[in-house]
């Protein structure tokens, strides 16, 4: 752990030990007078939604210092925020706390502690990266400025945004508690690595991985299961499964039924519960108000 102390603190102290020396008298000016602290009505929205009920902060200004270095990026706009903020709380927050008989103390405890809005997409070789979690500390959400307020389409939402934060969530939940041995032996031998990009996601069906990404190494295997799972309905699933074919899908349910017995077992979730809460505020989500903080 590194311990930082910010060069506005340092310039405040000096500030004080300075005037504590000075045979004048204090000015009664505040050196902040040309800093503005106030808050706005979206950022008291964000207090009252994200902090105090779940510890979350919600970084809708992109800041350098919580990027990824290497990447040309861009901050959101503020009425893309807003629109994000609304929905990743109905669409992602509130479906935990649903699952879990409306009871805030999982979500708040195993949480993401911020999350942090980036306006354009980060590409890499080979592949444009969706989002990020560090230590299970931090989330982050690219490409916001897409959004269409006018058009909200859920497969794309669930592409760029929902599918990342279930992702996501799933690492931090099973790096809280692992997920059973049983899960790592399954396709064991048939990881490609960063060859993932080389591959779609039929031919990785085919070989058992419920998408190409899953394919990577184990713990992305297991993040890929439990989050498509949730984000699509069961016609998509069962598509999933008739194109991975009888050899694929039979490797691909023998994971999955690791990872439905472990979320059970371990965070009593039960994932057909929580995708059918999924899929019903999917279907609801174009209908809310998302061009301003009014419910």
């Amino acid at each position: 752990m590194k311990l930082y102390i910010s060069l506005l603190a340092v310039a405040a102290f000096a500030a004080i030990g300075l005037a504590s020396c000075s045979k004048d008298e204090p000015s009664s000016q505040s050196i902040f007078d040309n800093v503005d602290v106030s808050r706005s009505r979206f950022d008291n929205w964000l207090i009252d939604n994200y902090v105090r009920p779940y510890n979350i902060e919600f970084k809708y200004r992109m800041e350098y210092n919580e990027t990824e270095t290497g990447y040309n990026l861009i901050p959101a706009d503020r009425d893309k925020a807003v629109a994000i903020a609304k929905l990743v709380k109905y669409l992602w927050i509130d479906s935990y706390v649903e699952v879990q008989g409306n009871d805030r103390t999982f979500i708040s405890t195993y949480c993401p502690k911020m999350i942090h809005l980036i306006g354009s997409p980060a590409y890499q070789e080979g592949s444009i990266k969706l989002g990020t979690a560090e230590g299970g500390m931090k989330v982050s959400l690219y490409n916001i400025n897409a959004l269409d307020l006018d058009h909200i389409d859920i497969p794309t939402l669930n592409k760029w945004y929902f599918h990342v934060m279930h992702h996501e969530f799933t690492h931090i939940l099973h790096q809280t508690i692992d997920f059973p041995k049983e899960f790592y032996g399954v396709s064991s031998g048939h990881y490609v690595g960063n060859g993932w990009v080389n591959i779609t996601d039929a031919d990785a069906q085919q070989k058992g991985f419920i998408t190409a990404y899953a394919s990577e190494e184990v713990h992305e295997d297991f993040a890929e299961m439990v989050s498509n799972f949730v984000v699509h309905d069961e016609a998509w699933w069962a598509q999933q499964l008739a194109t991975a074919g009888e050899e694929g899908a039979k490797s691909i349910m023998a994971k999955f039924t690791i990872a439905y017995n472990y979320m059970k077992k371990e965070w009593k979730i039960d994932l057909y519960e929580l995708r059918d809460i999924v899929q019903r505020r999917s279907q609801q989500a174009p209908f809310l108000n998302l061009k301003s903080l009014d419910d």
